[in-house]
């Protein structure tokens, strides 16, 4: 039996982020969509969990987001590939956030449930990975929207729909 560990080469990852508690303050002084199109800009930071995976935000309008990451091997699970909690941690991102862009100032969500189907897995090297969130129906206590994942080929590779609920 071989030592896999002496054979794999040692990486490392270095990951930095800011205090996300003043971000938030500021946040609920703001509209969802000026918020998160000024995290978009850099003018405010994004949250520390964007950090981890690599995740920047491309667009943002009312109702519609989509955001890219570029996934490495930090992010694969104990079979060859990117873990599955990465794709749901952006789709929940996207949906949560296309919630957010339809919400005043003071008003927030909180993912209630995401359903992730899995269509195809998710390897490291193989460009970006685009997030597109959407909302499907706005409420005044709950909101539907849906997500989607694709490669860099345009490729699908997994799809999500979510509630939020609109919290005062």
């Amino acid at each position: 039996m071989t030592d896999v560990a002496a054979e794999a080469g040692t990486r490392s990852k270095t990951i930095t982020w800011q205090d996300p508690l003043p971000t938030a303050r500021l946040g609920a002084s703001m509209s969802g969509l000026e918020y998160l199109t000024a995290i978009k800009d850099g003018r405010i930071p994004g949250p520390p969990i964007a950090a981890h995976f690599g995740l920047r935000w491309e667009r943002i309008e009312p109702g519609e987001v989509e955001a890219v990451a570029e996934p490495d091997e930090s992010l694969y699970n104990p079979i060859g590939m990117v873990h599955g909690g990465v794709a749901a941690t952006m789709l929940d991102s996207v949906v949560g956030c296309a919630v957010h862009t339809t919400l005043p100032a003071g008003v927030g969500y909180a993912s209630v449930e995401l359903k992730v189907s899995y269509l195809r897995a998710i390897h490291a090297g193989r460009g970006e990975i685009r997030a597109v969130g959407r909302v499907v129906k706005e409420g005044s206590r709950i909101a539907f929207a849906e997500g989607e994942i694709r490669d860099a080929e345009g490729k699908l590779l997994a799809t999500a729909s979510g509630t939020c609920a609109i919290t005062r």
